[in-house]
């Protein structure tokens, strides 16, 4: 098994290959992209776009998808509503690609009040993952 950076987007590729994963393999990867607001989300997306990027636009309006027992103070603040840039693409999970396309989305976001976070492994299966930075 290959060995990756100690790190979250490390963690996130190690726990894939954990579960069987062939990570020689393309899969569907998706980076979002936090925005203020929906001219920023707008405006983040068209910069995306122009520099090659599938990325649209989502509200997020911060409902839990499913109830649970828990304590309900304990997560609220994970679910905020909000703007976010989805940019989408199949590729082969490699860690020093992730991280280069979590910069660069973040160097064309920042400038127009956005932030790179993190991304998510889109699989056949109900074993999704996700790295949340």
């Amino acid at each position: 098994m290959a060995e990756y950076p100690d790190d979250a987007d490390g963690s996130v590729l190690a726990d894939l290959a954990a579960l069987g994963i062939d990570m020689t393999q393309p899969m569907d990867i998706e980076f979002p992209v936090a925005a203020p607001d929906e001219e920023a989300a707008n405006a983040i997306a068209s910069a995306l776009i122009a520099a090659g990027y599938d990325a649209h636009v989502e509200y997020d309006d911060g409902e839990p998808e499913e109830e649970s027992d828990e304590d309900e103070d304990e997560d609220e603040d994970d679910f905020v509503p909000g703007w976010d840039v989805y940019v989408s693409t199949r590729m082969v999970p490699d860690y020093d690609e992730i991280i280069r396309i979590q910069a660069d989305l973040g160097r064309l976001a920042n400038p127009l009040g956005g932030m790179s976070d993190g991304w998510g492994a889109m699989l056949d299966s109900d074993l999704d993952a996700e790295v949340d930075e």
